[in-house]
């Protein structure tokens, strides 16, 4: 059955009305998922086996069978792990329904089928009895329910139902018990991503609205690979604190909680920044240990077992707190049934935990509701405004009129300041235009900047033509964008306005080249590398449930990523692949590209990485991707403020680095759709 979805283009801005088929999940939910990643976590799924071996045995010990509950089996690895170990009989327990009919297949192909059964619902729909969807209930408990942030999906109300109706009295459960640590840090680039930092153009200085330094900022946990944040970038100013544990072999509760932990402070600074993580202990005594704990938190960094399902967290205090050398301080976190924040208290030394006064804080501002923590940092990068107003100083004029196409943006406000005769600044939603107009306000320029809300051919209907723009201008940045070229909306809107602009009007930036390097990742390629066999299961039936979603697409696609969280080595020079005139109007007809890149350096390349340069002026350029030359090694340096884009290879290729090796590609770029189909394939060249 076909059905139709009406989905914003990102790039032409236009409403494409989609045909999907019921396989549409597939590639939402499978394909970029995290289920490879997660079978290929080497430590992760040793442990787990050690814990339910040794939960089974002690079972076992007491002369009882062993009946296990898998909540969220997945591919049904932990069920096939706990089979194998010595249950009796296992329940596995999976909401998702392709993924519940992958772990059938699974299953049988491991000849588990006999012992194994798999239970398409949530576990709280799960009913024990002759009738119901267990005969008994279970007396181990194996689950992983956990995100970065441990109960983000919903971890605790599992738990809880769980031992009120679907396991037996002092269970075993596997994990045991969780522990969630924290690190209250200062750190100006961590901090950069809270709340915009005033910042001075033209001899004048851009405030943030107060409102925004009294706000408790985004909801959302902030998750990365803290191991690519080096110690060097963060000054510590406390131990590493315990801050909770949850027992699960006990009753779990979901209601609101929080924790207190007085300790004195170890340097002198500004409170700002939290940094969290947890771990399990897979058995009562703690010897079977898997922690989250970042890289250089490791005895041997080097022997750190990467994971993208799991990474570390990153809180914001909800403003900056002074704190001196062993003053006593307390940091309180607090949960509800779904996320975790912090706070600090200069005041109270009294340690514990409190089911009152839970609160969870919420953005007040708005403008944690418009601008993402990347973009914050991309807003408060002093040498990217420099690029800006350096570009704005040699295009502007006392009589330039300016118009500026992109979301949220300090561009206007920078042109205003610079000396031009008027500005405008198109916004896409009119939450964009009262953050942009708080920022005026704050910065004593109401008035100065005339903040409009409209698209741009509506725009266009009413511009009046006395006012013909002489300077249209954008970062390009749009909150729509996922891939470093969507942001070629801004083409799209200069299209649209092209009667509105004066004859010799100039463009900033007045092309953009979509760049590439072939790489190889450290450990990113895990994410998409084939399951085949996990340990001695075959869970082939992920991979062909993956292919079945790729298939499903008319080609292959490049994946968003930040890639400066993710290491990788380039093995062929940068290379610029396309680029798009915005002088000129959207062709109406492709636009291709076809060409070779060589790999010059020994490694295996896993696929190429792309992104955008915006050529602001002839001498100015922007980079949405490297931040600097590559090293004579391959190190590569990312923008930490925009995504890169990634195409995997179908298969990864091994480069002698003697330059008979080469990368094919095959880019075109569709106008009516705003589209880049993509092919790279690795070569010996001939």
């Amino acid at each position: 059955m076909k059905t139709f979805c009406g989905r914003a283009n990102p790039t032409t801005g236009a409403l494409d009305w989609v045909e999907e088929s019921e396989e549409y999940d597939y590639h939402q939910e499978i394909a970029r998922s995290s289920y490879a990643d997660m079978l290929h976590d080497k430590d992760r799924n040793e442990k787990y086996y050690l814990g339910i071996r040794a939960a089974v045995a002690r079972v076992k010990s007491r002369g009882q069978q062993a009946v296990v509950l898998d909540i969220g089996t997945g591919t049904g690895l932990l069920s096939m792990m706990a089979v194998s170990a010595g249950a009796d009989y296992c329940y596995a327990v999976e909401v998702f329904k392709p993924m519940a009919e992958a772990a059938t297949r699974i299953v049988e192909k491991n000849g588990f089928s006999d012992r194994i059964k798999i239970i398409n619902k949530h576990s709280t729909e799960v009913t024990v009895g002759p009738e119901g969807d267990m005969q008994t209930r279970a007396n181990i408990l194996v689950t992983e329910l956990f995100d970065t942030e441990l109960i983000g999906e919903g971890a605790l109300p599992s738990y809880e139902h769980a031992h009120k109706h679907l396991v037996q009295e002092g269970c075993e459960a596997v994990p045991h018990r969780a522990t969630v640590y924290a690190q209250l840090v200062e750190s100006e680039r961590l901090w950069s991503w809270a709340r915009l930092l005033p910042l001075r153009v033209g001899g004048r200085e851009i405030l943030p609205p107060p409102e925004m330094g009294l706000c408790a900022g985004a909801p959302s946990v902030c998750d990365i690979q803290l191991s690519q944040v080096p110690p060097r970038q963060f000054t510590t100013l406390s131990p590493i604190c315990t801050m909770f544990r949850v027992e699960f072999s006990q009753p779990v509760s979901s209601a609101p909680r929080q924790y207190t932990v007085p300790f004195p402070a170890v340097a002198t600074g500004q409170a700002q920044v939290v940094l969290s993580w947890w771990d399990i202990d897979m058995d009562p005594e703690g010897t079977i240990n898997c922690t989250m704990a970042p890289s250089w938190m490791h005895p041997d960094p080097d022997k750190y077992p990467w994971r993208d399902h799991w990474m570390q967290c990153v809180y914001f205090l909800p403003a900056e707190v002074p704190v001196t050398e062993g003053e006593a301080v307390s940091l309180t976190v607090s949960h509800d049934d779904y996320s975790l924040w912090y706070n600090l208290d200069k005041c109270s030394q009294q340690g514990g935990d409190s089911e009152h006064g839970v609160c969870r804080p919420m953005c007040t501002c708005q403008a944690h509701l418009v601008w993402t923590r990347p973009r914050f940092g991309e807003l408060n990068d002093s040498r990217r405004t420099e690029s800006y107003t350096q570009a704005l100083r040699s295009l502007l004029n006392p009589d330039s009129v300016c118009l500026s196409v992109s979301d949220g943006s300090l561009l206007p406000i920078f042109a205003q300041l610079l000396g031009a005769k008027k500005v405008y600044s198109l916004e896409s939603s009119g939450m964009f235009k009262q953050v942009i107009e708080r920022v005026l306000q704050a910065s004593a320029l109401s008035g100065t900047v005339q903040v409009l809300e409209s698209r741009p051919e509506q725009l266009a209907a009413s511009w009046r033509a006395a006012d013909k723009i002489s300077l249209l201008m954008g970062e390009p940045y749009f909150s729509t964008s996922l891939l470093p070229w969507h942001s070629l909306y801004f083409w799209y809107c200069r299209t649209a306005l092209a009667e509105q602009l004066c004859k010799d009007a100039i463009v900033m930036p007045h092309s953009a080249t979509l760049c590439m390097v072939a790489v190889e990742f450290k450990d990113l390629w895990r994410i998409r590398a084939p399951c085949g066999s996990c340990e001695e299961f075959d869970v082939s039936a992920m991979d062909e449930m993956i292919q079945r979603s790729l298939d499903f697409r008319e080609s292959r696609e490049a994946e968003p990523h930040p890639l400066w969280e993710y290491p990788c080595r380039a093995l062929s020079q940068p290379c610029k692949v396309m680029t798009f005139d915005f002088h000129q109007c959207v062709p109406e007809e492709p636009m291709k590209s076809q060409g070779s890149v060589a790999l010059v350096r020994k490694g295996r390349c896993h696929g190429v990485a792309l992104w955008m340069e915006y050529h602001l002026t002839d001498d100015i350029t922007v980079s949405t991707g490297l931040a600097g030359p590559v090293s004579e090694k391959g190190n590569c340096e990312w923008s930490p403020h925009r995504k890169q884009g990634v195409y995997f290879l179908s298969s990864p290729w091994d480069s002698t680095g003697e330059s008979q090796d080469t990368v094919l590609y095959t880019l075109t770029f569709h106008p009516h759709n705003g589209d880049i189909t993509m092919e790279f394939t690795a070569a010996a060249s001939d």
